[in-house]
């Protein structure tokens, strides 16, 4: 299983649309990628590791595929798409990280 992930710092001065991401976004982002798009999961963070410090990651979402290929495959063509409506949420210029699963 591999897991792509997008994580969107805390950064002074970041805006988040959360309803926007949710309703909208992440709806897309599915419809676009189809059925290789093996799951989804969204994390708002809370705080950092000491109490009351902030969290290092705003957001964190996480799309889940068989394989990197079929990843690939689902994404090239809806690639500009999907990134040209980040601007419509937020301000934060996002991470993304290829992962395989291991547990």
């Amino acid at each position: 299983m591999i897991k792509v992930s997008v994580f969107y710092p805390n950064t002074t001065g970041s805006t988040f649309d959360m309803p926007y991401y949710l309703n909208k976004h992440l709806p897309m982002v599915r419809q676009k990628l189809g059925a290789a798009v093996k799951g989804t999961s969204v994390e708002h963070g809370l705080g950092g590791a000491q109490a009351g410090s902030p969290p290092v990651y705003l957001v964190m979402g996480h799309l889940l595929f068989d394989s990197v290929e079929a990843f690939q495959q689902a994404w090239g063509p809806h690639a500009e798409a999907i990134v040209g409506d980040v601007p419509n949420y937020t301000n934060i210029q996002p991470t993304i990280q290829v992962s395989e699963v291991k547990l």
